[in-house]
């Protein structure tokens, strides 16, 4: 094969032609296929090249631009192809001489230009696709967010989102066709009466205010947090948990009997990349699981129903293991088989049978073997006494 790009990708504004390099013209002008949005399409003058419309989904369409290869290709896509664009979903496909990109401004660029808000302390989210509660994560008042939405529906349901949260107050810029003829910016509060008129595409700033509940970030969240029938590791387990599971960018987790899911959803809110497997027999815990990871913007845990045992073959290899639930000596005698040297085993344990069961494993696998007593005060008559929790035995090792 050929050692020069045969694919150009081309970032576009909503000012055409007007806004493009020379190169990417020079591209578009020796093109024999140009490919992208209908709506892409529609801002360049006529074309001299094969015109191919990008298909919905957009999935649909690459392996028809793969079927370019040989051919002077350009593809057409918005702003900046790696930032929040299509650029990594193409040239994940292709080697690295394969391809060339002349991007424009982003969206996020052009609005923080707009706005005057400085983009390295600005949450930037892509919600075409995206549930909206991947923005919980950065509501606070005073910060400040940029989101790129679908249509007028999506800032609609934005709004009623921060309202419902109590963050009614937040500021909405309503930003329109950035950097074209069509550019329109408004503002509107979340509880306000929302624009019926706004025209794709179409992003929004985002200025936080409101008396709601704030996401904290240290691990350890509040249980409140999480919806759960008292099989949950209490808070500050959890956060004891956690540090020992040591979660880092880009490494995947397993939650054996998940319960709640809180361990697995605290591990994916640690950092973007990461990725969790959540086990739970239990259909109804199952359930009540996605519905926390939903409600807290952790929509990357996958939930796999049915006892571990059963159901661990075929799993994307995890860096870090953490069993809440159904510890036996078959699970620990199975994961010390199966698993390579360098994962992260983490087991808690309350019943008399499972910290026998621990003691042993770590006589014969070393690790730190911890045994944690927790005493709430709690009134007692007119002053106050302490009540106990059932101590947990916490044991940490490395496969």
């Amino acid at each position: 094969m050929a050692d020069t790009p045969w694919l150009t990708i081309v970032g576009i504004g909503e000012d055409g032609a007007a806004g493009l390099s020379a190169s990417a013209k020079a591209a578009l002008a020796d093109a024999d296929v140009v490919s992208g949005a209908t709506r892409h399409l529609a801002l360049l003058p006529r074309l001299t090249g094969e015109v191919v419309p990008w298909p919905v989904p957009f999935d649909a369409g690459i392996p028809g631009l793969l079927g370019h290869r040989g051919r002077k290709t350009v593809m057409l896509v918005s702003g900046d192809p790696f930032w929040f664009g299509a650029g990594t979903s193409i040239t994940r496909h292709l080697d690295a001489f394969e391809w060339i990109a002349h991007p424009v401004p982003s969206t996020f660029a052009l609005a923080a230009a707009r706005l005057g808000w400085p983009l390295d302390d600005t949450a930037c989210l892509g919600l075409h696709a995206a549930p909206l509660a991947r923005l919980r994560r950065h509501i606070a008042p005073t910060r400040h967010a940029l989101v790129l939405v679908r249509d007028g529906e999506a800032v609609a349901a934005l709004a009623r989102y921060l309202t419902d949260l109590g963050f009614g107050g937040s500021r909405l810029h309503i930003l329109e066709a950035l950097g074209g003829p069509r550019e329109r910016v408004r503002e509107m509060t979340a509880a306000g009466r929302a624009f019926g008129d706004i025209a794709h595409p179409v992003a929004v700033g985002i200025a936080f205010a409101g008396t709601g509940a704030v996401l904290p970030q240290a691990s350890g969240l509040p249980d409140a947090w999480f919806e759960h029938d008292g099989q949950i590791t209490k808070r500050p387990i959890r956060a004891l948990t956690l540090s020992a599971l040591a979660p880092k960018p880009g490494e995947t987790l397993w939650d054996i009997g998940a319960g709640s899911g809180s361990i697995g959803i605290e591990w994916l809110l640690a950092h973007p990349s990461t990725q969790a497997t959540a086990f739970e027999a239990d259909p109804v815990r199952a359930a009540r699981i996605q519905g926390n990871a939903a409600a807290l913007g952790a929509d990357r845990l996958r939930i796999v129903e049915g006892r571990a045992l059963d159901v661990l073959e075929g799993q994307a290899e995890p860096d870090a293991i953490f069993i809440g639930g159904g510890l036996s000596d078959a699970l620990l005698e199975r994961l010390w088989s199966e698993r390579g040297s360098g994962t992260r085993l983490v087991a808690n344990a309350v019943t008399l049978e499972s910290e026998a069961l621990l003691t042993r494993w770590h006589g014969m696998k070393g690790g730190t073997l911890l045994r944690i007593d927790l005493s709430e005060a709690v009134p007692l008559g007119t002053r106050r006494g302490w009540r106990a929790s059932y101590p947990v035995m916490h044991w940490s090792v490395m496969l």
